[in-house]
Parts: structure tokens; sequence; C-alpha cells
């Protein structure tokens, strides 16, 4: 099995091809080592950093924007917005505040990206 893919781990964008045969996985096209990283990865076990918004109590804002810390699986995308949209955060809250901690065991946190006063 082949896929072409475009690397995001850096702003060159290679284009990669990735081939699996077996439990073989070869990387080309890669400028970089984090190409073959980034390709064998999301060939294997797909990750992504969500952003999103939740709903907050205040005057100023009805949702503040949030992200993950770190990449999650996609598989656990869903689940997490499902999470998100209903939570509600109350003013105030500081850039680099906690969110959500540690979803679903995964160690990985949603924090708040705007620091909203009461």
């Amino acid at each position: 099995m082949t896929k072409e893919l475009i690397c995001i781990s850096c702003p060159i964008g290679c284009h990669l091809e990735v081939t699996q045969k077996g439990d073989e996985i070869t990387v080309r096209n890669n400028k970089c080592s984090r190409g073959e990283i980034y390709g064998k990865e999301e060939l294997l076990a797909p990750k992504r950093v969500v952003t999103a918004t939740c709903p907050v109590k205040s005057d100023l804002m009805l949702r503040i924007p949030v992200k993950t810390t770190e990449a999650i699986p996609v598989e656990l995308i869903n689940r997490l917005l499902e999470e998100l949209y209903k939570r509600e955060v109350s003013a105030p809250v500081r850039r680099g505040d906690i969110i959500l901690e540690n979803f679903m065991d995964s160690g990985i946190d949603v924090v708040s990206t705007k620091t909203l006063s009461g």
C-alpha cells in the first residue's frame, strides 16, 4: 500500500510517498528526518492538535478559544469536541489555564488560548 501525503512537520511541506509492505514502512521525498517520522506516524497512528471553543460565563464573550497541549489520536477528536462544547467555563480565565485535564487518560490537557477578565 502506498499513500501520498504532504508533511506538516515543518514549513517545507514535502510531498511524501509512504509505502507499507508487511511490517516495513518506507518514506520517500522527505527533506528532513521529521518527514520520515511524520509519514510513519500518519500511516500507523495519525494524530492532530485540536483547536476549538468552549462556552464561557462572561459579559464580554460567549465562547473562549482552547487547544490541546499536544496532538491527540484522530479517533478521540469527536469525543473531545463533544466534551468541550458542553463544558462551560467561568471567567476570569487566563491564557494557559487548563480547561480539561488528562482527556480520557491520554495525558493531554486542553488549555485556554486567550485571557478573559471577569
